[in-house]
């Protein structure tokens, strides 16, 4: 496997003004990085077929469509049957990451929820799903940092 693509610094400075506002024309980024809009368009184009930049899409604020429970779920799941129970913990649509973990947990379930009655419900499921020997959640009380964007 490849090691990480090499950027340049008109790839950062592209990148940055993306992270910023993904909807920013060619044109605006062409004009804050002093480059041509077709020399912008290709090098978008490349990083994109890199997969530096894997896709597009708004950031939404949770609490505002009524998601106002965020919780974070360790789960102990039976030897060997791992990533079954993650596939299957990860098509719940409610569910924003999932993840494979060292440590005391062999998987850190991040969850979106609208109330604490969808969370004893989502966690009484998980629960009893096959293979899940058993769960921890914690409820987060307030978010002081979340960055969804890599800066470069």
């Amino acid at each position: 496997m490849a090691g990480p693509p090499t950027l340049d610094e008109l790839d950062v400075k592209i990148l940055r003004l993306l992270n910023a506002d993904a909807r920013k024309s060619y044109r605006d980024i062409a004009k804050a990085t002093d480059a041509s809009i077709s020399t912008v368009s290709s090098r978008v184009r490349k990083l994109e077929d890199l997969g530096v930049i894997t896709g597009y899409v708004p950031v939404l604020n949770e609490a505002r469509l009524g998601y106002d429970v965020l919780a974070v779920v360790g789960v102990k799941i039976h030897k060997g049957k791992l990533l079954e129970v993650q596939r299957r913990i990860a098509k719940d649509d409610r569910v924003t990451h999932v993840y494979d973990v060292t440590g005391e947990w062999d998987s850190i379930v991040v969850v979106r929820l609208k109330n604490t009655r969808e969370l004893d419900s989502f966690i009484k499921r998980l629960g009893s799903m096959d293979y899940v020997e058993n769960t921890y959640t914690q409820v987060v009380l307030n978010v002081v940092k979340e960055e969804r964007r890599v800066l470069v």
